[in-house]
């Protein structure tokens, strides 16, 4: 049995993690990848538009996964939960965005394609192709 080419299924795109690809867990990542020093529990919640519960479901998904980290402290005297990415948290979303934007570049080149000319694709997809 031959070993299958490395290209023989360019447009699997098996970098797309279940795990992170979800609505709520996407959102919740770039919220936390843009705060490095972390987020206070309302804030995430306030900033993904989310539930306590179900915030909570998410974090303990990405907690499990080592991808986030959850500190429970207090802050004068006040209960604070702080959630932030792990390095490891922080490698994988890197390595799944690389995933996301090959497959915008293979996607707005089908599209280019398909329409015969460039100028068929958004500006800012046709920017990026060049």
């Amino acid at each position: 049995m031959s070993k299958p080419e490395a290209n023989a299924a360019p447009f699997s795109y098996e970098g797309l993690d279940r795990l992170i690809h979800e609505k709520a867990r996407l959102g919740m990542l770039t919220s936390l990848m843009a705060h490095p020093k972390g987020l206070a529990f309302a804030d995430l919640k306030r900033l993904c538009g989310l539930t306590d519960g179900n915030l909570s479901r998410h974090l303990q998904v990405l907690q499990e996964a080592g991808m986030v980290e959850v500190t429970k402290g207090y802050e004068a005297n006040r209960p604070l939960t702080t959630c932030r990415l792990t390095q490891v948290g922080r490698q994988q979303f890197l390595d799944y965005l690389a995933v996301l934007e090959q497959l915008v570049r293979d996607a707005a080149k089908a599209a280019g394609k398909a329409a015969g000319h460039d100028e068929a694709l958004p500006a800012g997809l046709r920017q990026r192709l060049t």
